[in-house]
């Protein structure tokens, strides 16, 4: 027979010297204010209970000993009202007798409660199986679907190779697929907060072709679409990140783009550059250290190369803005400028030939990084003629052109990241 825990107030019948008479032992008596840590501490394999009118606190204490530390409850009282009946029953009660108390029943009630409870855990363990199948197929469902999209393969192929990494990595389906889940989650979001930190620099670049006349209509449209990307980012990113996790950097990225809007509405001027760019660097800055702290929030290590070739993206727009800068600006802004435009030129050589040894890589990704290495050259083949008219213009097309590259050669960063067989 189990050992039991008594809940036995004063005018209670002899309880425990029954048990003891039934060979069935008493190891403590609790109360309900601390009926759950006797049974964590002790070794109890039943509650035993009389009280002639059970109040809520009891059937409260009932309630969370099933959460906690479950056990058979056996239950003795004078109160045969079916509400309290209905309640105790629903507080996790096994067995609940009424003006019924016998210590010659003792014994066969305390194996009804027991039967009771392992029934109720049988069909609790069923539920639990139950939804864990149905919300493993919603999770295979949803991996199937990024697999299917990402990598451009039928549905057989899906689940064929999410039940292949499972098997070899002997772990159920479902946390497999939990697992593609969450990296197309960790990868997207790098790499939207990354297009925050070029489209800081590319909606300066704009304004500052539109300040120099040099395809100042197209630029006027590609300003507009560039601000309205940049809202659609920030907006997004704060409905899908955790507020408690992120909440003080998607601030700090509200408030600077809040800042920096209006310094790029109006009719453009060449003396209100550097305030934009000001306001500009902000939002990288802030734009930079989310992207970094969601890099360093996702076990997905792979992560490190989807977020260098996004900011090869910024420094695309970055350098072919302080080229413009230096040209069109005057003084300290100018020489500031040319002193940033050297850094950025290192730092972009370095990432690239970072780039071209990880070990992230396929044979679409090396073709992509040779066509951007060309672009590169092309830029920088550009940046000396910023003086002139025609030479701003090929600036514009060239660091489009660099920033088309490296916009592909993000997402398939992005989604080699993702592959099942990285993260095994």
């Amino acid at each position: 027979m189990p050992r039991v825990l008594l809940i036995a107030p004063a005018g209670a019948p002899p309880i425990e010297q029954d048990l003891a008479a039934q060979g069935v032992p008493v190891i403590a008596h609790s109360e309900p204010s601390r009926l759950v840590a006797d049974a964590v501490r002790g070794e109890a394999g039943v509650v035993v209970a009389w009280e002639p009118y059970p109040a809520a606190g009891l059937l409260q204490a009932f309630e969370s000993l099933q959460q906690h530390a479950p056990l058979p409850v056996l239950l003795f009282t004078d109160d045969a009202d079916v509400a309290t009946l209905e309640r105790a029953l629903r507080s996790g009660v096994h067995a609940y007798v009424v003006k019924g108390y016998d210590p010659v029943r003792l014994r066969p009630l305390l194996q009804l409660a027991r039967a009771r409870f392992e029934r109720d855990e049988a069909q609790r363990a069923a539920h639990a199986d139950l939804a864990d199948r149905f919300e493993e197929r919603k999770l295979v469902e949803r991996a199937k679907g990024i697999l299917m999209r990402e990598h451009q393969i039928s549905e057989d192929e899906a689940f064929r190779q999410l039940r292949q990494v499972s098997m070899l990595g002997q772990q159920r389906v479902g946390t497999v697929s939990r697992r593609v889940i969450d990296a197309a989650r960790d990868a997207d979001a790098v790499n939207r907060a990354g297009q925050l930190r070029m489209l800081s620099q590319r909606l300066v670049k704009l304004y500052a072709l539109r300040c120099a006349r040099a395809d100042a209509e197209q630029a006027g449209r590609l300003q507009v679409e560039a601000a309205r990307r940049v809202s659609e980012i920030v907006a997004g990113l704060g409905q899908s990140l955790s507020q408690a996790t992120f909440g003080d950097l998607l601030e700090g990225v509200d408030q600077a783009w809040s800042a920096l809007q209006p310094a790029l509405q109006g009719r453009p001027q060449v003396d209100r550059l550097p305030a934009a760019d000001a306001a500009a660097e902000r939002l990288l800055v802030a734009a930079d250290a989310l992207t970094t702290a969601l890099e360093s929030a996702s076990p997905l290590r792979t992560l490190a190369v989807v977020n260098r070739a996004g900011r090869q993206r910024m420094l695309s727009q970055r350098l072919a803005k302080q080229a413009l800068l230096g040209a069109l600006c005057d003084g300290p802004v100018a020489q500031s400028a040319a002193a940033d435009a050297v850094r950025s030129v290192e730092s972009f050589e370095q990432a690239l030939r970072a780039l071209q040894q990880a070990p992230l890589s396929s044979p679409e990704i090396r073709a992509q990084l040779e066509v951007a290495e060309q672009a590169w050259r092309e830029l920088l083949t550009g940046l000396g003629d910023a003086f002139a008219a025609d030479g701003r213009s090929r600036i514009a097309v060239a660091s489009e052109h660099l920033l088309d590259r490296f916009e592909r050669l993000t997402a398939l960063y992005a989604r080699a990241a993702q592959s099942l067989l990285e993260r095994g």
